[in-house]
C-alpha cells in the first residue's frame, strides 16, 4: 500500500511497517512522514503497526492546488485508515501540525476506531493570539512565516529549522547533517501547500474539538519550544481534554521527535501499553 488515493483524487505516499495494534503518526509541516522513522522503526520493533503518511502536498504526495483546510486534510486520514483497514484499537499521534489532524478527527469522524491519542508539540487547541487567547502567537509574527516564505523559501527554512530544533539556546543541539535533511524535507512540499497549511495550522481553532476526545490523551510538549508555545497549546490542550496526561520536556524545543527522540519513543511505547 504504497499510495491511498483520497475521495477527490490526491495520491497519498504511505509507509505500513510491522504487525499488531494500529498507531497512524500524523507529521508536523513541513516534513513529511520520514520525520517519523525513529519512533515508527521502534514501534514496529515493538510489536505495534507503524502508519504514517506524507501529508497532501508534502514528500512524495501529489500536490494538488485545494485540500489544505483542516476538514478536508484530516478526511485525509480518515481515507488512509480505510485503505489500510485500521477499524478499531487504533491509537493518532499527531507532532505539531499532525495533532490538528487528530482533533478534528475525533469531532468530524467521531473518533471513529480510535481508542487512544497523543499530541505531540502540537497546535491544539489555537495557535492565534485573540482577546480569549492571549497566549498564543500574535497575527503579525505568523504573517512573517507566509512573508518569509514568498521572499525566498529555501532560506526562509534555514533559520526556522534552528528554533525548530533549539540550536543556539538547548545543550545538545543537532548535528548540521540533521538542519541539511529536515530543509531537504520541507523544500520537496510545494509552495502552495506550504502556504495554505500555515494558514491553516496557525488559524484553526480547535477548541470546539476538545470535547471529542474521549480516550485517553497523551500530551507532550518542550517547554523551551519557541515554534508552538506550550502555554497556548500544550499546556492548554491538557487542561481541555477531561482524560489527558500532560508530560513536559523541561527546556526542550519544537522538533523532539529528533531532539529527545528516545525519550519522546518510550513514553509512547508506555503509554500504548497502558
Amino acid at each position: 500500500m504504497p499510495y491511498v488515493k483520497t475521495r477527490d483524487g490526491a495520491d497519498l505516499y504511505v509507509k505500513d511497517w510491522g504487525a499488531g495494534r494500529p498507531v497512524v503518526l500524523i507529521h508536523g509541516w513541513p516534513l513529511s512522514a520520514d520525520s517519523w522513522d525513529a519512533q515508527a522503526m521502534a514501534l514496529a520493533e515493538a510489536g505495534y503497526r507503524a502508519i504514517a503518511y506524507d501529508r497532501r502536498g508534502f514528500g512524495r504526495s501529489s500536490q494538488p492546488w485545494d485540500g489544505y483546510d483542516y476538514n478536508s486534510l484530516t478526511d485525509d486520514l480518515a481515507d488512509v485508515m480505510k485503505a489500510a483497514g485500521v477499524e478499531q484499537d487504533a491509537t493518532l499521534v499527531g507532532f505539531s501540525m499532525g495533532g490538528g489532524e487528530v482533533a478534528r478527527y475525533m469531532s468530524r469522524h467521531d473518533g471513529r476506531g480510535v481508542v487512544s491519542a497523543a499530541l505531540v508539540g502540537s497546535v491544539v487547541p489555537y495557535m492565534l493570539q485573540t482577546d480569549d487567547n492571549p497566549n498564543g502567537v500574535p497575527e503579525a509574527q505568523l504573517q512573517q512565516i507566509g512573508d518569509g516564505i514568498k521572499k525566498d523559501r529555501a532560506e526562509f527554512f534555514r533559520t526556522f529549522f534552528k528554533d525548530f530544533f533549539g540550536v543556539g539556546y538547548v545543550t545538545s543541539p543537532v548535528s548540521e547533517a540533521t538542519l541539511d535533511w529536515a530543509w531537504r524535507l520541507a523544500m520537496q512540499a510545494s509552495l502552495r501547500s506550504t502556504l495554505a497549511c500555515a494558514q491553516s495550522f496557525g488559524h484553526t481553532d480547535f477548541r470546539p474539538d476538545l470535547p471529542a476526545f474521549r480516550v485517553p490523551t497523551l500530551v507532550i510538549h518542550g517547554t523551551g519550544d519557541k515554534t508552538v508555545p506550550i502555554d497556548a497549546t500544550g499546556r492548554a490542550a491538557a487542561e481541555g481534554i477531561g482524560a489527558s496526561q500532560l508530560v513536559e520536556y523541561d527546556g526542550a524545543p519544537h522538533g523532539l521527535f529528533v531532539t529527545e527522540s528516545d525519550r519522546l519513543t518510550q513514553d509512547l511505547l508506555t503509554f500504548l501499553s497502558r
